[in-house]
């Protein structure tokens, strides 16, 4: 039951802590993602292709901000590896949320 907190405390770690340019991220990535979402049992698979956007994303704003490519995908590519499984579920729940709240806004738009 200890796990729960510690899953809320990573999700509002991501929403407080981020900086301004990857929370724009988050959200143009998640409104996108909502509003190219056909149906709503799509979510999952939506999500997951939100999350690779969004790394790339923050890749390529890392290497705008004058990082070298190559280094920088090998560290990203370890940092994934050892990224633990609460903090990858932690991004899925809030791109996962951020899509069903602009796919519901989309729908009830649409009526």
């Amino acid at each position: 039951m200890s796990d729960l907190p510690d899953l809320w405390h990573s999700i509002v770690g991501i929403v407080v802590s981020s900086d301004a340019a990857r929370l724009s991220i988050i959200a143009v990535v998640a409104i996108g993602a909502g509003f190219a979402m056909q149906r709503i049992s799509s979510l999952v698979t939506v999500t997951v292709g939100a999350l690779v956007l969004f790394g790339l994303a923050v890749f390529v704003l890392d290497t705008l901000g004058g990082k070298s490519a190559a280094s920088l995908a090998q560290s990203d590519w370890h940092n994934l590896l050892a990224m633990p499984v609460q903090t990858l579920l932690a991004y899925a729940i809030v791109f996962a949320v951020a899509i069903a709240a602009v796919y519901a806004v989309r729908s009830v738009a649409r009526r």
